[in-house]
Order: C-alpha cells, then sequence, then structure tokens
C-alpha cells in the first residue's frame, strides 16, 4: 500500500470487494486480456503494480483490513443484548436472557452447566463461562432457536461420555482448578473467590446454584457469582 493511500481507501475497496480476487478483476480492463489471453496472469500484473485502472492494494493489506472489518462487526454484534424483543418460551432461553446484560457489563459471572446430546446422538456436558462465550459469538442463532448452545472442547470444561475424553480450560474471567479431590472448582479472577459446582457442596462466597428445568436439554444449572471487588 502506497505511503500516502489512506486506510478510508483499502477500507473502502474492503468493503466492496468480497475476495482480493474480486478487487483485481475490477481492475483488469477487456484490453488487458484481449492482449494477454490470461486472467491468471492479467491478475498477477495487476498485483504487482504493473496493469490496472485505480488503486493498488497488497493482498496481505487486504487480508488484514478484510479480517479486522469483520472482527468490528462481531464485536459489535456481541456488544448488543441479542435476546432483546425475542419471544422466549423455554425456562432456560428465559434464564440466559435475564442475565445477558449483568453477564455483558460485569455486574455477574455466570457459569452454564449442560448435559445434552451433540449432533452425533453422544452425551456430552461441560461448563461454560457465559461472559466469555458473549464477548466471543454471536449468541443471536441460540435466542432465536437456530442452534443449541452447547459446551464445546474451548469452554472451561467439557466431557464426552461416549468417548471419555475430558478437557479443560481456563478463560480470561476463571481459573480452572482440577486437582480438588472433591471435584472441579473454579477461581474467579477479579476477586479470587472459588465457585464449588459440586451439587451436594455450598456454590461459594457470593454465589448461587440454580438449575433451570427445560425442555431443550437433558439438564442445565446456571451458577451466579456476583464480584464485591471494584473496578
Amino acid at each position: 500500500m502506497d505511503p500516502e493511500e489512506g486506510p478510508t481507501t483499502v477500507d473502502n475497496i474492503v468493503t466492496q470487494f468480497n475476495t482480493y480476487e474480486d478487487f483485481l478483476d475490477s481492475q483488469i480492463t477487456t484490453v488487458d486480456l484481449y492482449y494477454l489471453e490470461d486472467e491468471g496472469l492479467a491478475r498477477q500484473l495487476v498485483e504487482l503494480g504493473y496493469r490496472g485502472t485505480g488503486e493498488v492494494v497488497k493482498r496481505e493489506d487486504f487480508a488484514a483490513r478484510k479480517a479486522a472489518i469483520e472482527m468490528a462487526r462481531l464485536a459489535e454484534r456481541t456488544q448488543k443484548k441479542t435476546s432483546a424483543g425475542k419471544d422466549l418460551q423455554d425456562n432456560f432461553l428465559k434464564a440466559l436472557a435475564v442475565r445477558e446484560e449483568d453477564n455483558r457489563s460485569g455486574k455477574v459471572s455466570s457459569v452454564i452447566f449442560i448435559r445434552d446430546r451433540n449432533s452425533h446422538g453422544q452425551e456430552v456436558s461441560g461448563y461454560i463461562d457465559y461472559a466469555h462465550r458473549l464477548k466471543t459469538e454471536d449468541f443471536e442463532v441460540y435466542f432465536n432457536g437456530k442452534k443449541r448452545l452447547l459446551p464445546k472442547p474451548t469452554d472451561m470444561s467439557f466431557y464426552n461420555w461416549d468417548s471419555h475424553i475430558a478437557v479443560w480450560n481456563s478463560t480470561p474471567n476463571y481459573q480452572v482448578i482440577t486437582d480438588n479431590p472433591e471435584g472441579l472448582l473454579f477461581k474467579y479472577k477479579r476477586d479470587r473467590k472459588i465457585l464449588n459446582v459440586d451439587p451436594k457442596a455450598q456454590p461459594g462466597d457470593n454465589s448461587t446454584r440454580t438449575p433451570i428445568q427445560t425442555e431443550l436439554y437433558i439438564q442445565t444449572v446456571i451458577f451466579d457469582h456476583v464480584s464485591r471487588r471494584k473496578t
């Protein structure tokens, strides 16, 4: 990209064309194709700046700006309250909707336990950091019923009961403690309080455990933690 070429020009190009090849094609004239007789060669010459009718934009600059714009769009979508205006019928989705705004703002940190069968019919279960997922996913598809929220191997915990695959991951909000003999513990990083998800134990300071009766899953439980630490 030329030093004097502003980011606005690149943004306009990236927004206008889906792929870099589409942009190159827009720079090729019918005269170019007549003399070169090779679309691939014509694209290469445009990319190198030897041919073309407009701006010279490098492939890596196009890809970088395309990715940045897509990330900005995702961030804009994930910051909005995606449950707003939805006619939610199931108790689980209603429970997520009630907690959405507070999890986005950081007032409450919810951990969602889900046990159900995946698309392959395998029983899976796991604990989901709701606030973290809200920041990294568009929940519109869950609230409008197009997809079901299920634990992933990238969540705080994931267990496949058929393959016996078990995975644990700390998140920006929680540290996973796996060496507790009585089961998993999650330490909330902001106030360092421990969340105990054992149904036979108390969940911990400033934390509550709420089982949700739902038609969508075999079992769901939501743990809510309120941080007392000032931010």
